[in-house]
């Protein structure tokens, strides 16, 4: 048995056992982790997956048992790696936090401030991305701190801490037509070109529930990846736009108008994750106070570190 074997198991429950998918993200070949998968299996004489002919479609019990066991091993050792880096030197270094365009335009720019006067010897690294891919960079250790939507949240080797909440808001140019309304409604923004996120960002997923369960068909006239790009879109006229209300910036916007949506789209939490069972240097933890000052150091480590199966992986099914 070697880390090889197990980093195998644990990547082919998270790339939902697909092999072509395992062996790039280990670089290396796909007859390799075949070939480490069956040496286990004749190793430990048990089936790890369940199989349809070549391809893997589940785990076995006993595979469920062996995924458990890998993942404390594996972060164990990377924990065993990470002492040094943890214990040499506590205020200097390097943090990479990994987040959305709109959380290192408009939120975090006040907590960095605040961070830079603590620990002016650490290096940030900030690494854009869309939920999925800070989650991806979390798991393989690119990243000590994700920040982004639901998507953290739900991950169950991921400790999600809440940062804050936020509603989207209609932003139009000044003079428009929604502006003398005592209040917009979904039926009136049904009849209007919008422009928005694109899918999987930034609470899109909040905005297309609230028009289907009226009954509605927006024309999305534009998907965006950031709130500065809907906002340029907007400001030409071509349609009418829905963001995050904490992108709006006074001295940029001072010919949009931004009008309350709450009443229309659920609220948005973003979550502060930590890979769970990883140590981490004092000034990371530092870092997720000044985002929730309400959170204390014996709250997040007891989270970080508390024994958490990963259900989602365990109940796979065929």
């Amino acid at each position: 048995m070697n880390f090889q074997q197990l980093k195998i198991i644990r990547e082919s429950a998270r790339c939902k056992f697909n092999l072509t998918e395992v062996a790039n993200t280990l670089f290396t070949s796909q007859s390799g982790v075949s070939r480490h998968i069956r040496e286990l299996e004749e190793e430990l004489g048990i089936e790890i997956f369940i199989r349809r002919g070549k391809r893997l479609l589940g785990m076995t019990e006993p595979g469920k048992e062996l995924l458990v066991v890998a993942e404390r091993i594996l972060n164990d050792a990377g924990n065993i790696r990470r002492l040094g880096d943890v214990f040499s030197s506590t205020d200097s270094g390097q943090l990479h936090i990994a987040t959305t365009h709109t959380q290192a335009r408009y939120s975090l720019p006040r907590v960095i401030k605040e961070f830079r006067a603590l620990y002016p010897r650490v290096r940030l690294i900030l690494n854009q991305g869309n939920p999925e891919e800070i989650a991806a960079m979390l798991h393989s250790g690119e990243a000590d701190i994700g920040i982004a939507s639901e998507r953290l949240f739900n991950d169950d080797s991921v400790a999600a801490f809440p940062y804050y909440r936020w509603h989207h808001s209609v932003v139009v140019p000044q003079g428009h037509p929604l502006t003398t309304q005592k209040e917009i409604t979904l039926e009136t923004l049904s009849t209007l070109p919008l422009i928005t996120y694109r899918k999987g960002i930034t609470g899109r997923s909040r905005v297309d529930n609230a028009f289907q369960v009226a009954g509605l068909a927006p024309e999305i006239a534009l998907s965006a990846q950031d709130s500065d790009v809907i906002k340029t879109y907007v400001e030409l006229g071509l349609g009418v736009g829905i963001l995050a209300d904490v992108s709006q910036d006074t001295q940029r916007d001072q010919g949009l108008v931004y009008l309350n949506a709450e009443h229309l789209f659920e609220a948005n939490t973003v979550w502060l994750g930590l890979k769970r069972s990883q140590l981490q240097r004092n000034y990371a933890w530092q870092f997720i106070q000044l985002c929730n000052p309400t959170l204390t150091l014996a709250e997040i480590k007891d989270k970080v570190f508390s024994e958490q199966i990963d259900q989602q992986v365990l109940d796979y099914q065929i």
